[in-house]
């Protein structure tokens, strides 16, 4: 009678976690984050300094959130190419960009922009869509004071604690030096 009960408690302990494991595997949070388009509205625009500061808001992105267990869905450059149909197109139409995320299995999806209005500052732009019903439900705004890396990194993880705040709020940006002296 006691190596039943001992089994069946063992059985039941099981699926208890075995459950809560599979609850976790479920919510996993899937987000794709589409390249960062430059609008830079500068009397010297594109140039190859700005170019690489926008290639790099990407990956910075995708590593903060990651640090934060957000689970990154990656959508190649062509195929976001091929759902974009000019400079913007993507940031203001949220259904194909919800489209394109669905087709990777994204839950959700960063359309993003360096706007750049003059040579002393930046703003580093995001559109959060919620796939399942092409919504918008985050419009994001962070400034960047120069074109120094350390300030876009900066503002990437401005950026990545307001995109958390609309999803998991599990995000802890890494603190600043003063901080950490």
């Amino acid at each position: 009678m006691m190596i039943k009960r001992y089994i069946c408690r063992s059985y039941l302990f099981s699926l208890i976690i075995l459950s809560c494991m599979s609850f976790n595997l479920s919510a996993e949070t899937k987000i794709a984050i589409l390249e960062f388009e430059l609008k830079d509205m500068t009397l010297a625009p594109r140039i190859p300094a700005e170019l690489k500061r926008t290639a790099s808001i990407k990956p910075l992105l995708e590593g903060e959130l990651q640090s934060a267990d957000y689970t990154i869905i990656s959508i190649d450059l062509e195929s976001q190419k091929a759902a974009d149909s000019g400079v913007g197109y993507l940031f203001d139409h949220h259904d194909v960009a919800a489209k394109l995320g669905q087709q990777f299995g994204a839950d959700y999806v960063l359309v993003g922009r360096l706007h750049k209005p003059s040579f002393l500052f930046s703003y580093l732009m995001g559109h959060l869509i919620r796939v399942s019903d092409a919504r918008l439900i985050g419009n994001y705004i962070s400034e960047a004071k120069g074109p120094n890396i350390k300030l876009t990194i900066k503002t990437v993880e401005s950026l990545a604690v307001k995109i958390d705040r609309t999803l998991d709020n599990r995000y802890t940006p890494p603190p600043s030096k003063k901080q950490r002296k």
